[in-house]
């Protein structure tokens, strides 16, 4: 069920703005945005809709950071949560595990390597996708013995020390660069709409030969020397502002990795099950990478998230357990979070979602380009499925943050949920739950657009 929004006081209302002062008072003042018009405090969700503690319903465009993708609270993932919730939620994930634990690890497998035919899959789950992502970085030196890992600029994974280490975005990293280690090497990534290389503004695919070439060499070189053990990217970098990358980037990777002995680890925790129209981003290239991390819709609202591993590479790098494991935690393989998963997957698969995903993609899309077409202050529009954004611009049709920003409280206050995001924080970002209608799209695109105006 998709409803348009229905306000019944000021955004926010006055219950939000009492408990943003609450929360002030007790709360970190770094982790939640706080302003006059800015945030209203959720009380329910269901399918692409939120209410809040004043009884606002609002449009939810971002599918909670892109989790939610079948909606929010799907009937049958709820039961089955309460079912396991009645049963059992805790186990002893590395010692005495769940029954639940295998069966996600089973389907993990078969989702991943199983189905691009490269054998099993092997799996570490995980609490959070920086940890998936720390898995796989230890998994590399392990089976690598190199200690360098290439990553590239805006790339997001995490802001663990060990996933901080190789995330793209200076602003989460200067803060703490002194406790940092010194395994990362960046290049920039392949934005085709504003080419790191020098080519101008060109649309995704239409890369000139040398930006290709150049990128390759800097690759090739790196790898040639020896101290790279894995290569990490996103195949559309999602907090870096929906940017795809071109057409050649990953089986260009994927052949120097090869050719070099480093592992390819693909960062799919929020471009998977279907985010991008195939059910990895990956598949858009039929490019399979050694690493896989995934997150986010894996469950669609419960913590946990997955590192999965070709078997040779996994078998290669862990000693098989005496009874401590090397790399564990408390909640590892929860069991109340795997069957939540299971169901979600279970959903995920038996629906065509591909296909739903690229119609009402390509309908976003158009509408950006519309949007694009009617203003200097919209910029370029770009993304895949539903992972799509809009550059905010100013006169002089340079990035526009601020401008961005209030274009995100003003939607607020129509009530339809955005956020913005990109390497400029420019960039609106649309990733709403596959269950959202063409009508709702086209009712906050007008709504954008009267907003700008």
């Amino acid at each position: 069920m998709t409803l348009r929004p229905a306000l019944k006081t000021p955004i926010p209302g006055p219950r939000s703005r009492a408990l943003a002062v609450e929360l002030r008072a007790h709360e970190s003042p770094n982790v939640t945005y706080v302003s006059a018009g800015f945030p209203v405090f959720w009380q329910k969700a269901l399918g692409a809709n939120v209410w809040d503690v004043d009884g606002n319903r609002f449009l939810d465009l971002t599918s909670a950071f892109g989790v939610a993708s079948l909606g929010h609270a799907p009937k049958k993932i709820v039961a089955a949560a309460r079912a396991q919730l009645g049963r059992l939620y805790h186990a002893m994930g590395d010692v005495h595990p769940s029954e639940e634990k295998v069966a996600l690890c089973r389907e993990l497998s078969r989702l991943t390597f199983e189905s691009w035919q490269q054998g099993p899959g092997k799996v570490f789950l995980a609490n959070s996708g920086g940890e998936a992502v720390e898995a796989a970085l230890k998994t590399a030196w392990l089976a690598t013995k190199k200690r360098g890992v290439l990553a590239f600029t805006g790339g997001y994974h995490g802001l663990g020390y060990g996933a901080l280490t190789v995330n793209g975005r200076d602003f989460f990293r200067a803060p703490f660069v002194e406790q940092l280690a010194d395994f990362a090497t960046f290049l920039p990534f392949p934005e085709c709409q504003h080419c790191p290389f020098g080519a101008g503004s060109r649309e995704p695919g239409s890369c000139l030969a040398d930006c290709q070439n150049t990128l390759m060499s800097r690759v090739e070189t790196l790898l040639a020397e020896g101290e790279i053990g894995a290569v990490l990217v996103e195949p559309v970098q999602g907090r870096g502002g929906e940017v795809v990358s071109p057409p050649w980037l990953l089986p260009l990777l994927r052949a120097l990795t090869e050719r070099h002995g480093a592992l390819l680890i693909f960062d799919e925790i929020f471009t998977g099950f279907y985010r991008t129209g195939r059910r990895f981003a990956c598949d858009h290239a039929n490019i399979a990478p050694d690493l896989i991390c995934l997150g986010k819709a894996l469950t669609g609202g419960f913590p946990l998230a997955a590192c999965v591993g070709a078997a040779k590479w996994m078998d290669i790098a862990w000693p098989e357990s005496t009874g401590e494991a090397l790399h564990t935690s408390t909640f590892l393989g929860n069991p109340l979070g795997c069957r939540i998963a299971l169901e979600s997957l279970a959903l995920l698969e038996a629906e065509p979602w591909s296909e739903r995903v690229t119609a009402l993609g390509a309908h976003l899309q158009a509408g950006l380009k519309s949007l694009q077409a009617s203003s200097p202050l919209w910029g370029h529009p770009r993304g895949l499925g539903l992972m799509q954004g809009i550059e905010v611009l100013d006169e002089q049709g340079q990035p526009d943050p601020a401008r961005a920003g209030a274009l995100v409280e003003k939607m607020l206050a129509r009530g339809v949920i955005l956020l913005s995001g990109g390497t400029r924080r420019n960039v609106l970002s649309f990733t709403p739950p596959f269950v959202i209608t063409e009508p709702e799209i086209d009712f906050a695109l007008k709504q954008l657009r009267r907003g700008l105006d």
